[in-house]
C-alpha cells in the first residue's frame, strides 16, 4: 500500500517562502508524473505543479516563476514556493499517478497574510 506524507504548510506573510515536501512509503514502481494540487476556500481543487517521470514540469499560471516542483530519488517530491501571495492561501495535496493509480495525501495547510 502506496501512502504518501506532506509536510511543510505553514504561516506566513505574503512575501515569504515555504517549502512543502511530499514522502512516499510502500511500493513505489512505475510512477508516471507527481503533483501539487491546492484547494482554496470557495474554490474548487486545482493543480498547481506536475513533475513527470522524465523530469518535465507543468505549472499553473498563477505560480509561474514563484513556485518550483524538483523530486529526489528517495521518494519525496517537493514544492518550493516563493514570492507567496495571499491567493494562494488553501489545503495544497501530493498526487501521485503509478501505473494508471492515483495516489493522494491528506493535505497541509498554507495561510499567506497581508
Amino acid at each position: 500500500q502506496v501512502q504518501l506524507v506532506e509536510s511543510g504548510g505553514g504561516l506566513v506573510q505574503a512575501g515569504g517562502s515555504l517549502r512543502l515536501s511530499c514522502a512516499a512509503s510502500g511500493s513505489i514502481f512505475s510512477i508516471n508524473f507527481m503533483g501539487w494540487y491546492r484547494q482554496s476556500p470557495g474554490k474548487q481543487r486545482e493543480l498547481v505543479a506536475r513533475i513527470t517521470s522524465g523530469g518535465s514540469t507543468y505549472y499553473a499560471d498563477s505560480v509561474k516563476g514563484r513556485f518550483t516542483i524538483s523530486r529526489d530519488a528517495k521518494k519525496t517530491v517537493y514544492l518550493q514556493m516563493n514570492s507567496l501571495k495571499p491567493e494562494d492561501t488553501g489545503s495544497y495535496y501530493c498526487n501521485w499517478l503509478m501505473s494508471g493509480t492515483n495516489y493522494w495525501g491528506q493535505g497541509t495547510q498554507v495561510t499567506v497574510s497581508s
